[in-house]
């Protein structure tokens, strides 16, 4: 008999889900397609290339929606259930609620792997795909746009620094370039050039109208030309690091480059560790939002369904809210990541538990 309610439950909730998925997916698709029709045709973009960017919106889309879907989903079968006395007739043969909630919590753990594999293995390359495409074909600022090329100042070992004005990553020429070296709290030597431009033949770069001044202890020494070409150990993507590029990479590579931009005392760290956290808030959110749709849901209301559905929708964008401000918050001020990005699931998680105690009563 619990089997059976079990898998019964469980159909629903998966099938819910699933529908849907396929149900706001394609309507994402037709408003964004309407949205960008004429810049597509503009320039002149190739079919393949649409079709792989949509393949990558799906999947952006459907990750960075899931939350909202899933929590809809329980809200929409739950009060059918409820409308249809079913929950009153499985409460009332003896079955206690916590264990009405086996199967939710089966689905919900189910959805959560599956939204835990997405994040890290599929999100990354779809991320990269989805932004590429935007960046390339559908904004203003062209490819150029990926990129922050604008006052970048960057930490590129324990004790050198560098700072350019801006960058041009089709002549690959950076302007107004300075490189600090310090040894504790003495500066070594300290470069400056007009412009700097990147050789992608033999990895050098040509510093113009250059001065380098080495501090001594008996008198400084300055070297001084027009053109002069030298290497760094910096790469082009120290001096250009792509807006989203933690958004592109796999778990693995993710911790590495926070670890490498860590050493660099990067002022983009935080925007990093909000990437890497949310890798593994999104999918407990899964719980939590399935519990409060659960206790919202399960009491047959004057109002119908309609009434569930509309204190479902307020409490979904509110948590999509929550979610949005505290990650603004901590890539924005020196809030902790950690605690930002997990804010709004101890919020919900508190009410959760408030919701699931009055819906046992």
């Amino acid at each position: 008999m619990l089997k059976i309610i079990d898998k019964y439950i469980l159909k629903r909730y998966l099938g819910t889900f699933i529908v849907m998925l396929l149900m706001f997916i394609p309507i994402g698709i037709v408003i964004d397609v309407s949205e960008k029709v004429n810049k597509m045709i503009e320039n002149d973009v190739a079919f393949s290339a649409v079709a792989k960017y949509y393949l990558d919106f799906t999947i952006y889309f459907a990750n960075l929606l899931f939350p909202i879907f899933l929590f809809l989903s329980v809200i929409w079968f739950t009060s059918k259930l409820a409308n249809n006395t079913e929950i009153i007739a499985i409460l009332s043969s003896g079955i206690s609620f916590s264990r009405f909630l086996r199967p939710y919590i089966i689905g919900a753990t189910i959805v959560s792997l599956f939204a835990l594999v997405m994040t890290i293995f599929l999100v990354p390359n779809a991320s990269a795909g989805f932004k590429n495409f935007r960046y390339t074909y559908l904004t203003n600022s062209g490819p150029e746009g990926m990129r922050d090329d604008t006052n970048v100042f960057r930490q590129i070992s324990k004790d050198e620094y560098i700072f350019v004005s801006n960058f041009n990553n089709v002549s690959k020429m950076a302007f107004n370039f300075s490189m600090e070296k310090f040894e504790g709290d003495k500066l070594k030597y300290k470069l400056l050039a007009s412009r700097i431009k990147w050789n992608p033949k033999d990895s050098t770069y040509t510093l113009y109208n250059y001065n380098k001044r080495k501090v001594g202890e008996f008198g400084d020494i300055i070297e001084s030309g027009e053109v002069k070409d030298t290497v760094f150990k910096f790469e082009l993507e120290d001096l250009t690091p792509v807006v989203f590029i933690a958004e592109t990479l796999p778990l693995n590579e993710l911790t590495k480059f926070i670890d490498k931009e860590k050493a660099r005392g990067s002022s983009n760290i935080n925007v990093y560790l909000v990437v890497l956290y949310k890798k593994y808030s999104i999918p407990v959110s899964a719980f939590i939002l399935t519990i409060i749709a659960v206790a919202v849901s399960s009491m047959k209301r004057r109002g119908g369904m309609g009434t569930n559905l509309a204190i479902g929708i307020i409490l979904a964008f509110a948590f999509v809210f929550l979610d949005k401000v505290f990650g603004v918050l901590a890539e924005k001020s020196s809030a902790p990541p950690l605690l930002a990005v997990w804010t709004p699931n101890i919020i919900f998680g508190i009410l959760a538990i408030y919701l699931l105690r009055n819906a046992k009563r």
